[in-house]
């Protein structure tokens, strides 16, 4: 997998990271299994940003290969969600397992639409797959300062 991240402020931590499949970076257009590439975006209820593109260099060579998907699932690490035009059994349960939501879209759906169609959710009624996702955030979020507590120097 090749990864291309976009230089820009550290990462929300509000936000939560959603991933496309899509060949233009503008529309949801592939099949999670032979998708040529993932458009990664961090998504606050005010703000949406491209944070990375990660493409398959292969992503035909052999469409039954396991490691392929493993590849594809471990592109998408910390990502809470995949929008595709399809996805089979094997690899919807692979990235549940991952703690990733697989959901279907109709071919070309564009992404801004799923962008403002998820801010909106954010704000008003979060499906149950983006409510793990929050709460899964908020502990992480809150592991990551009580760690960064214990690594402070302490005067008595």
């Amino acid at each position: 997998m090749r990864r291309m991240r976009l230089v820009v402020p550290p990462p929300d931590r509000e936000a939560v990271r959603i991933a496309f499949a899509t060949s233009d970076r503008l529309r949801v257009d592939q099949h999670f299994g032979v998708a040529v590439g993932f458009a990664i975006f961090e998504i606050t209820p005010t703000q949406a940003r491209l944070s990375e593109w990660v493409t398959d260099p292969a992503p035909l060579a052999n469409t039954h290969d396991e490691d392929r998907l493993t590849r594809k699932i471990d592109a998408l690490t910390g990502c809470s969600a995949v929008y595709c035009v399809a996805v089979g059994a094997s690899a919807v349960q692979r990235l549940l397992t991952a703690g990733i939501q697989p959901l279907k879209v109709a071919p070309g759906t564009p992404i801004s639409d799923l962008l403002a169609a998820l801010q909106k959710q954010l704000v008003e009624n979060p499906p149950a797959w983006l409510l793990r996702a929050l709460r899964h955030r908020d502990r992480s979020s809150a592991a990551q300062r009580i760690a960064a507590l214990a690594d402070e120097e302490w005067d008595e």
